[in-house]
């Protein structure tokens, strides 16, 4: 199973990725800005006690961190045709995270999901679905060398799929090009309400299923008369849309009710989506309070 490859651990906790950017003074921040902040989320996520951290995206929402680096892409506009960056969009903060944490996520906008959110601009792409092809081929070199960097786990973020708006089937390939260029186990983060899309969503060749379950309850009732086939669930378990911090006990019944559905041996335990919204204050203690929960019931098995 997934879990074998980079986690022996029940109930492990991850994220699913950005925190708030927090940044910070001081000469080095003339040479890189966003370099407290990078230092600030991957403290704080060591220090919560997340078992698999990210390196907190800090620089730029989930759009924009990629288009800005990848040819062909203007701003919001598509203008060219797609390319590969030039060098590795993600990897150094992903390094920078590497060397303060044993498991650490890579991650990567999904191809729909950046096809969505941009505007083609030229005629050399007739549609969403020819730039998402083209788009994730331009992120596998990415992908590569995000497990280069030693990556326990791939997160491939699709967040678009939940809405109806992205065709499936090119979401289905596109993603699963990507998966096909790595041997690192591949996530692919999906949040929303998963009911017209669950039974498709299943079909992509991935070996965690990262879905939201506090926001959105229905999804655990969708879940519990489906197959996973062996693979892993990402819990969503704790509210990422509100600065409001749920206690440990609200959180750990959430988890218990998953265990009672997937079993402890299939889930990573995380929040619902990435916490870049919120309060440092509040994404911090989210994710102790997470912690702390996850660990009451692993000690209670």
């Amino acid at each position: 199973m997934a879990k074998d490859y980079f986690v022996n651990k029940v109930l492990a906790t991850t994220v699913v990725g950005s925190y708030p950017v927090v940044k910070g003074g001081g000469i080095r921040s003339i040479f890189d800005p966003l370099h407290s902040a990078l230092e600030i989320a991957v403290s704080d996520q060591v220090v919560a006690g997340v078992d698999i951290i990210s390196d907190g995206q800090v620089r730029g929402d989930m759009i924009g961190a990629f288009s800005g680096k990848i040819p062909g892409i203007k701003g919001q506009e598509v203008v060219g045709k797609i390319q590969p960056a030039a060098s590795p969009i993600t990897v150094s903060d992903t390094r920078f995270a590497r060397s303060k944490a044993p498991r650490v996520k890579g991650i990567v906008t999904g191809p729909s999901t950046l096809a969505h959110g941009l505007h083609i601009a030229t005629p050399m792409y007739r549609s969403k679905e020819e730039l998402a092809t083209d788009l994730a081929a331009a992120l596998i070199p990415e992908a590569r060398a995000l497990e280069a960097a030693g990556i326990t786990l791939l997160q491939i973020d699709e967040p678009i799929l939940s809405t109806g708006i992205a065709d499936l089937s090119v979401a289905k390939d596109a993603v699963e090009a990507i998966t096909r260029s790595v041997h690192v186990p591949v996530c692919m983060h999906v949040c929303g309400n998963l009911g017209n899309v669950i039974d498709e969503i299943l079909k992509f060749s991935v070996q965690v299923f990262d879905f939201e379950f506090s926001k959105n309850p229905a999804n655990l009732d969708l879940m519990s008369r489906r197959d996973l086939g062996g693979r892993m669930i990402g819990y969503g378990c704790v509210d990422s849309t509100t600065d409001e911090v749920e206690p440990v006990a609200e959180i750990r019944r959430r988890i218990e009710k998953g265990v009672a559905i997937f079993g402890p041996k299939t889930m990573l335990i995380d929040p619902d989506c990435g916490m870049r919204m919120r309060t440092r204050n509040a994404a911090f203690a989210k994710l102790k309070n997470m912690c702390e929960a996850a660990k009451e019931v692993r000690l209670a098995l």
